[in-house]
């Protein structure tokens, strides 16, 4: 990429404003296009290192005299402007790739996809890794955007041998060229954004397995020794010759957690629950064996790790009910893990806009560890017809308070209070965090003595 040609980003949320700011910072000429109105925090930034940008409309003319497009990864392929783009034959990468082509060339990188367990992953490998001395900054599509971490170490001269945990999603790694990571974790793979990938399987299953596409002898891929779907991809296809380390139910059992003969791990101290986290955690300790963490300091880091938001969250209190704020299970396989993970009478708080879920899963689940279940949306009725048979008592409510006085209603102490949904927010919230937060607020709202 030449100096001084011409750039054009579509898309200024976090992760264009990053490749903008980056991209102007070295110098190329920088033109930013938003079909949306782009948020005043981007727009002041922008603003204040004088890159011109549009929003509301997408300009062909301009757009289609660029040398190359960074598009943002929620721009799918089927709209015009990039209908346009590919037919005048422009040049197309992501943030991601453009992130990697002007790293310090001393980093090292790690890079985490899957369905299912990449937050939680990404923040423990940096976590453990930060516990052991080690520089990391976590990136990618959590919090903070590749390109702006990338920018911020080149203005600060960032200590060598900095790590950047990077978490990339399908629609991410559909936009990368030559980015390769020095470590990849692929987690696990169910139906996910099929409505991308011509509602085919092996489309989403060939984007997920681009993160190995450029990995070279001296690299390592770490994927899930177990998972159906990947086992299926590894019988038909060739990887890239990256060192394959595969992760089995075997390594982890009743809060241990064994890499080879001689190493073992202790979960029972920390905050992750569940065999799907137990997976998450062996795959976070194998990475950080991999770039030099001391046994005892990864310990450490697991006893002191707090997951992320949304995601089993624990809401505290002293109420003797354990309330967990699990908003971010937007789909049936992460409900799945989180009922495989309670290991108390449980009160499921569930619904909201349905993505043509298939309940038959977690038919087991709920047979076997909830005792009541919480309808929490504008139409219920798919969820009520699901899980009838079981004869629980089911109750309906259109909003977090209500769904938490009727959850507090059903729950005895002891009992577990589990809002995992399953569903997207957008019925009654504005996102899931949105949802999660109004959930927590509820639950610390119910404890407060009413005046009377």
């Amino acid at each position: 990429m030449k100096k001084n040609m011409r750039i054009t980003i579509l898309g200024a949320g976090e992760s264009g404003t990053g490749a903008a700011l980056l991209a102007n910072w070295l110098g190329y000429a920088v033109w930013v296009s938003d079909k949306s109105p782009i948020k005043p925090a981007f727009k002041s930034e922008l603003e204040a290192q004088g890159i011109p940008y549009e929003e509301g409309q997408h300009s062909l003319d301009k757009i289609l005299a660029s040398g190359e497009v960074i598009k943002s990864p929620g721009i799918p392929e089927k709209t015009e402007v990039m209908q346009a783009i590919r037919q005048q034959g422009i040049p197309v990468i992501g943030e991601i790739e453009f992130a990697w082509r002007h790293r310090p060339k001393s980093s090292r990188i790690v890079a985490i996809t899957g369905s299912n367990g990449k937050t939680t992953t990404t923040g423990l490998i940096q976590h453990l890794l930060q516990t052991a001395g080690l520089p990391a900054v976590m990136c990618g599509n959590v919090g903070l955007a590749f390109a702006r971490a990338v920018l911020a170490d080149r203005l600060a001269e960032a200590p060598a041998k900095r790590v950047y945990v990077v978490e990339v999603s399908s629609f991410q790694l559909d936009d990368i060229d030559q980015f390769r990571p020095n470590i990849a974790l692929l987690l696990n793979i169910t139906p996910d954004h099929l409505d991308r990938y011509g509602y085919e399987l092996a489309n989403y299953v060939q984007s997920k397995f681009r993160i190995n596409k450029n990995q070279k002898r001296g690299d390592v891929f770490i994927l899930n020794g177990f998972d159906p779907v990947l086992r299926d991809y590894l019988t038909q296809h060739a990887l890239a010759p990256a060192r394959k380390v595969a992760i089995r139910k075997g390594f982890f059992k009743n809060g241990l957690i064994r890499i080879g003969r001689s190493q073992a791990f202790d979960l029972t101290q920390g905050q992750l629950r569940g065999p799907h986290n137990m997976f998450n955690a062996a795959c976070s300790i194998r990475t950080a064996l991999l770039l030099g963490a001391d046994a005892a300091q990864i310990q450490q880091g697991l006893n002191s790790f707090r997951p992320p938001a949304h995601r089993l969250e624990l809401v505290p209190t002293q109420d003797g009910i354990r309330w967990i704020n699990d908003s971010k299970a937007t789909n049936v396989d992460a409900v799945y893990y989180a009922l495989q993970a309670m290991d108390q009478p449980t009160v499921w708080i569930v619904g909201g806009q349905d993505k043509g879920n298939d309940y038959s899963p977690l038919q087991t689940l709920v047979r076997k560890k909830v005792k009541a279940i919480v309808c929490m949306g504008l139409d219920n009725e798919k969820i009520i017809q699901a899980f009838k048979k079981h004869k629980k008592t089911m109750v309906e409510t259109r909003s977090a308070r209500e769904a938490v006085a009727a959850a507090r209603q059903l729950a005895s102490a002891g009992d577990t209070v589990l809002l995992s949904p399953a569903c997207a927010s957008f019925d009654l919230f504005k996102n899931y965090e949105d949802r999660g937060a109004q959930f927590r607020e509820a639950v610390l709202a119910s404890l407060q003595p009413t005046n009377g």
